[in-house]
């Protein structure tokens, strides 16, 4: 059984248009319908940096969770946020972006990896105290388009620091779209069987054409936990002016419904969403 997150903010963020707060929770309902495990709805992050998610708390509001199995997430980026996160006793799940390349973690969060470091220790500290789980993501794991060092050995040397901290959810990310199957199965299988607390994700961008390759390589190497944003839709708009999309959620569909492997969703109210994205998304580009 894969365990999956949807992305929605991803998409939204990466647009410069903002989109009504009524239109997102309206999508984000029918997220809830259909099963996701989490759902990676909204941030409590700067509206200068990120203007089109300064309505987290006012989408929140009218979020229908009754009924669903789905945990909201929320990304954070600093100690400010994850306090205002933790008001709501809605979100489960904080997300924050952790990059070992310095240039992308001074781009992303104002901050570099040392401070970023120490923000990692007070914020698991203080998601300890509120019964939240905190999830870190590894970014630019897979490669680094600024000329920062990187290799593989890198990447699973701050995952070990991560761990040692208490935290229980790494997911590697796949920022700029630069994973091949080779490094996604080096590093998961590398880290999967030495880090046995963690639950390690995939977060992968990536062009249609490569999506499956990828998501292959990372579930051979034993990764059982997938990001995904229905179309394809979404990207980092700190990364580059050209955003790379997520993997889609129709391709991580299709490699299950190819391997047999069992999702364990409500189809009728996926293909809803699918539906509705197309419409949200094109008027809103």
């Amino acid at each position: 059984m894969l365990k999956l997150t949807e992305c929605p903010r991803d998409a939204m963020q990466g647009i410069k248009q903002m989109i009504p707060t009524d239109l997102k929770a309206e999508y984000i309902n029918l997220l809830l319908k259909v099963g996701f495990d989490r759902i990676d709805f909204g941030s409590f992050v700067s509206p200068k940096a990120i203007p089109q998610m300064q309505d987290t708390p006012d989408v929140l509001k009218k979020l229908k969770l009754e009924g669903s199995r789905s945990q909201l997430l929320a990304i954070i980026a600093n100690l400010r946020g994850a306090q205002e996160a933790c008001a709501f006793e809605e979100i489960r799940f904080l997300g924050f972006p952790f990059s070992i390349s310095e240039t992308f973690q001074q781009r992303n969060t104002n901050s570099g990896i040392s401070e970023s470091l120490k923000r990692v220790e007070e914020i698991q500290s203080l998601c300890e105290q509120k019964g939240k789980s905190l999830l870190v993501y590894i970014s630019m794991a897979f490669g680094n388009p600024y000329g920062d060092e990187w290799n593989t050995d890198i990447a699973i040397s701050w995952c070990k620091k991560l761990e040692a901290l208490g935290i229980r959810h790494l997911a590697l990310a796949d920022t700029t779209g630069s994973s091949t199957p080779q490094s996604i199965e080096t590093l998961f299988t590398s880290l999967i069987p030495e880090l046995k607390n963690v639950e390690f994700g995939a977060h992968l961008h990536s062009v249609p054409e490569k999506s499956i390759e990828k998501i292959e390589a990372a579930y051979k190497s034993a990764c059982r936990s997938f990001d995904v944003a229905i179309h394809g839709f979404g990207g980092c708009p700190m990364a580059k002016d050209e955003l790379t999309g997520n993997v889609s959620t129709e391709s991580l569909e299709a490699f299950a419904t190819k391997n047999n492997i069992p999702l364990n969703l409500n189809m009728e109210a996926l293909n809803a969403c699918y539906e509705f994205s197309w419409k949200l998304f094109n008027h809103y580009h």
